[in-house]
């Protein structure tokens, strides 16, 4: 539970952060101090207060409550604990925003942690006792409770199966039976709680495209009026901006659908994953040549492993983009298939340092160049997406240590 309440406070840390970048980014620092006072004034029902610091490069604060600029280094958005006061800590992240500029957002432990494992020690002692209970029932009604128990586990371990459960009495019989009612229960809120999470998510990103559309347009109008050419590259580099916006958001809400659907393989259906790489492939080898680089693969005949095809498709599609932006010109990206299935993207370019090959995989992580000393543009999104499609899929997606350049390997997990 712990595990959960600290990820479940660095997700929010991390969307707070992103918000106020996107602030930054798209209003400037002016309105970025209003919206930080403004986030001061709420105080969150659930206790989990934020604090912010807004400050230059010299020390000098611009917004926030907090004092001191801790020890977390905002040139690589480093995240970890501070100390809020002498009694309370929080989950930080610092990001620099500009080279002069370093924005850190804070979301305070939850008070109620200490309750809640409380609670859950009262659960663990209460489940040893009913088992000891059981036990002394008996061998008869130990084997009776048995039957009932793994057919209720079976049920829940397969939640798209609900409706093939035995319809229960209208009236518990015992405890098993309140169980298995109060589980169904929970299974279908949880499917409803996810059917209202992702309508709320898609109205939400028809709400942001839908102006961001009609902005674009108008900016499509402003320059059929050939404007001068001063004007021109700016309203270009405008809807530049807009298209990026809204790639990121389709890739955030990807990344929460991925996530919210780690269990269910209700609409899993067999992928011929040999026919999908070659594909893929073939229509990335004319963007390889024009970028000077050399596309070559070796696909296994035959792969087939239960997934959603376009998902899959996609995971491929991101770590191909990731080669051809990061692969120096006259590099070779190779791309192996077996069966597993095990799909292996490699190459010979700068590569990836050995403590970055799991922050890579982290939202709004991008790699520097390692000749260059510069940072790639890009919102960070893509390999957080692909390693979200395939944790979906029952797969694991690791940077490996290479030789030369950078080595992806996807694989099924382990049992």
């Amino acid at each position: 539970m712990d595990a959960a309440l600290d990820e479940s406070a660095r997700e929010a840390v991390d969307v707070d952060l992103a918000g106020l970048a996107d602030i930054y980014a798209s209003s400037g620092e002016a309105d970025l101090v209003r919206r930080i006072e403004d986030r001061l004034a709420v105080r969150p029902a659930d206790g989990g207060a934020p604090h912010y610091l807004l400050m230059r490069t010299d020390g000098v604060r611009l917004a926030g409550d907090l004092e001191a600029w801790p020890d977390l280094d905002a040139a690589i958005s480093e995240r970890g604990m501070i100390a809020i006061g002498h009694r309370s800590s929080a989950h930080a992240r610092s990001t620099r925003l500009a080279p002069d500029t370093w924005l850190l957002v804070a979301h305070e432990v939850d008070p109620a942690r200490a309750l809640k494992a409380g609670v859950r020690t009262v659960f663990l002692v209460g489940g040893a006792i009913l088992v000891l209970v059981v036990a002394m029932l008996g061998k008869l009604s130990a084997d009776r409770l048995k039957r009932r128990i793994a057919r209720i586990n079976r049920t829940l371990s397969h939640p798209d199966e609900l409706a093939s459960m035995p319809e229960l009495p209208r009236q518990a019989r015992d405890e098993i039976d309140e169980l298995a009612a109060n589980s169904a229960q929970v299974i279908l809120r949880v499917r409803n709680l996810l059917e209202a999470h992702s309508d709320t998510t898609d109205r939400l990103a028809h709400e942001i495209r839908t102006p961001l559309t009609h902005l674009d347009a108008r900016l499509v109008k402003a320059l059929e009026t050939q404007p001068d050419e001063q004007v021109a590259k700016r309203l270009t580099e405008a809807r530049s901006e807009i298209r990026r916006l809204v790639s990121m958001l389709e890739s955030l809400l990807d990344i929460a659908w991925s996530k919210a659907r780690l269990s269910d393989r209700s609409a899993l259906t067999p992928v011929d994953m040999s026919a999908l790489v070659t594909n893929l492939c073939e229509l990335y080898a004319d963007s390889a040549e024009d970028a000077g680089l050399a596309l070559q693969w070796e696909v296994q005949p035959g792969v087939v492993f239960d997934g959603d095809e376009a998902q899959l498709g996609r995971l491929l599609a991101n770590l191909l983009d990731n080669a051809l932006k990061y692969v120096p010109a006259g590099g070779t990206i190779r791309v192996a298939l077996s069966d597993g299935p095990v799909l292996v993207v490699a190459d010979d370019g700068p590569g990836i340092a050995e403590a970055d090959r799991t922050r890579i995989f982290e939202r709004f992580q991008r790699g520097p160049d390692v000749k260059a000393g510069e940072e790639r543009p890009g919102a960070g999104l893509g390999l957080a997406l692909a390693s979200a499609i395939a944790q979906r899929h029952s797969m694991s997606l690791e940077c490996l240590p290479s030789a030369t350049g950078a080595l992806f390997q996807l694989r099924r997990e382990r049992p």
